[in-house]
């Protein structure tokens, strides 16, 4: 079960000789285990093995004539797969492929030079490309070429971004790879900033939280091992052609 922020906090409180606050606020240090959190989230997404995935069946879609989808939420932070939401035989655009490339890769530009095409056409590829900030400042603009001739409903995969600054003293530590460690380190590296001249994170602490922080992600990676991993090379399996 995963701990409490508030845990984390009382632990960090006990290395600090400060198990009732005085010095340090509770507000503060949560801020400053918060802060960790959001380190340790930016790391463990980076390792691209899925931690964090939200798939969307409901609200993303594609317009007829639109050069844009509609309905992308607002917590995007990065897209993974964009798809028809209905995958069945008898689905109209099951065949259609999300691809992405640049906004000015040629490709793209001959796709938004070409008049709206019907979905149900086999083999159409949709090129995509992502605009704007992202989560979480507002709802990335999600570009797309050719239009097409009807509205098709889609299914979007995608990180959200971790809603961090509504994280309270009750809430669970919602890093994973027993991260526990680290957040202690954290909190303790950055609330010593208050009682030090320089005002900066304790350096050994910082330390501890590193050393904490590779050892998270080394958890965490591979996310699966029923399988060896394994290289393919260029030309494996041209031998039983």
């Amino acid at each position: 079960m995963a701990t409490l922020l508030s845990t984390i906090r009382t632990r960090a409180r006990k290395t600090l000789l400060e198990e009732t606050a005085g010095f340090w606020t509770d507000a503060e240090l949560l801020e400053h285990i918060v802060e960790g959190v959001k380190d340790l989230w930016g790391a463990i997404i980076d390792l691209h093995q899925e931690h964090f995935v939200t798939t969307d069946v409901t609200n993303v879609s594609v317009a007829a004539n639109a050069t844009s989808l509609t309905g992308v939420p607002a917590d995007v932070f990065r897209v993974l797969t964009i798809e028809p939401r209905d995958l069945t035989n008898t689905a109209s655009s099951r065949g259609l492929l999300f691809v992405k490339r640049d906004y000015h890769h040629p490709e793209f530009v001959y796709a938004r030079s070409l008049s709206a095409i019907d979905p149900s056409d086999r083999g159409l590829i949709i090129y995509y490309t992502i605009d704007n900030p992202g989560a979480p400042v507002a709802a990335p603009t999600i570009q797309v070429a050719p239009k097409l001739s009807s509205a098709v409903n889609l299914r979007l995969r995608y990180i959200p971004t971790l809603a961090a600054s509504d994280m309270e003293a009750g809430d669970s530590n919602p890093i994973p790879g027993e991260s526990d460690n680290a957040l202690y380190a954290w909190c303790i590296a950055y609330g010593r900033a208050k009682e030090r001249e320089d005002r900066s994170p304790d350096p050994n602490w910082l330390t501890v939280y590193a050393t904490e922080k590779e050892n998270v992600k080394t958890r965490l990676t591979p996310r699966d091992e029923s399988e060896p991993e394994v290289a393919e090379g260029m030309f494996d399996g041209w031998g039983n052609q």
